[in-house]
């Protein structure tokens, strides 16, 4: 269990060093609750910040959004005549829920992904897992 004067010296070190430098007196409360004050608005903008950041972050991450034929055409430099005939036979994933197709930017880098001519290399681990998948010995009569 914290101590809350262990927490405060974490957290509030300038109120520490006022209360480790004298004892505390009444008189001493108000600006001792004005430099904690203080410091939990300093904390509370430094939070805020932080928040702030992270989402704009996680909106920058978050790639599932519906795109048209013509920014799936400007995403993946591929010819229109060409994306069109790909959404014809089925290759590329996407969805015609009326007239226009709905492609999304994720599963179009998992296509992209998929039929790349140069695979992407994969470490050591991911080598033996596949090498160990593979390769199956025969079942010893004596365990049948």
């Amino acid at each position: 269990m914290i101590s809350l004067y262990s927490f405060a010296a974490v957290f509030f070190p300038k109120t520490v060093n006022i209360m480790n430098n004298k004892e505390l007196t009444f008189n001493d409360l108000p600006q001792v609750v004005a430099q904690l004050r203080d410091e939990v608005m300093g904390m509370r903008a430094l939070l805020t910040r932080q928040q702030d950041e992270n989402k704009r972050l996680l909106v920058n991450v978050c790639h599932h959004k519906p795109m048209s034929v013509e920014e799936a055409v400007e995403y993946t430099r591929i010819p229109l005549g060409t994306l069109y005939m790909k959404l014809a036979d089925g290759s590329i994933p996407a969805t015609k829920p009326g007239k226009r197709w709905v492609l999304y930017q994720d599963e179009l880098d998992k296509w992209l992904e998929a039929n790349r001519r140069n695979a992407v290399p994969l470490t050591t681990e991911e080598e033996n897992d596949a090498i160990l998948a593979s390769h199956r010995r025969k079942p010893n009569k004596r365990d049948w």
